[in-house]
């Protein structure tokens, strides 16, 4: 059985829209896309590099997956592999693409992510796709978290945890700080919810 984790750039009030680039994201009157570029060093692209050179498929929603398409498939050489993973999205309309090895899931979808989560293959990474994540913790589907927590607020924007997320026990299992204050920390799925009281 292969896991779902779901990576994400973050502010420190949750917000995960836009963080790439200027022109990425501007729904809902968003004019902060591109927030991660100024606190961006050395050091966070080693520890994203990290991450992006695992074994890999890809779970993308579709807003995610129209932008990814204009860009990774000629740059290839910054993500080695890109295009060879199998890329799994998630839309009501599309259902077919240029880019190789892509998979659309237009019907049925938590009993199709269920399904490529019981085959044999890769840990499934899924980034930005804001809205199908929410579907994923709705439903029980997220192994593991790999945030990347950057030192800002932004007031408004799509947030990692909106409604429909379950209640669960994380671990974390690594972390770095960057001299910029970017927090990388990995979590693993832990179990239920404890409750107590302090003087316990």
């Amino acid at each position: 059985m292969r896991k779902i984790i779901v990576l994400e750039f973050m502010s420190l009030d949750g917000v995960i829209q836009g963080p790439g680039g200027r022109k990425e994201d501007s729904e809902g009157g968003f004019d902060f896309s591109g927030w991660t570029a100024p606190l961006d060093s050395d050091e966070s692209g080693k520890l994203m590099l990290e991450q992006m050179n695992k074994p890999f498929d890809l779970l993308l929603g579709r807003k995610t997956f129209d932008i990814w398409v204009n860009f990774w498939p000629s740059h290839a050489e910054m993500w080695p592999g890109v295009n060879e993973a199998h890329k799994y999205v998630v839309s009501s309309t599309l259902k077919e693409s240029t880019w190789q090895n892509t998979v659309f899931i237009n019907d049925n979808v938590v009993e199709e992510l269920k399904k490529l989560k019981n085959e044999v293959g890769p840990d499934i990474q899924v980034y930005g796709s804001a809205n199908l994540v929410q579907t994923l913790f709705k439903n029980d589907l997220v192994d593991e978290l790999w945030l990347k927590t950057y030192p800002l607020t932004l007031g408004k924007g799509k947030k990692l945890f909106a409604e429909g997320t379950q209640p669960f026990n994380f671990k974390l299992v690594k972390s770095n700080v960057t001299p910029t204050g970017i927090i990388f920390a990995n979590y693993v799925r832990d179990g239920e919810v404890k409750t107590g009281d302090i003087n316990e």
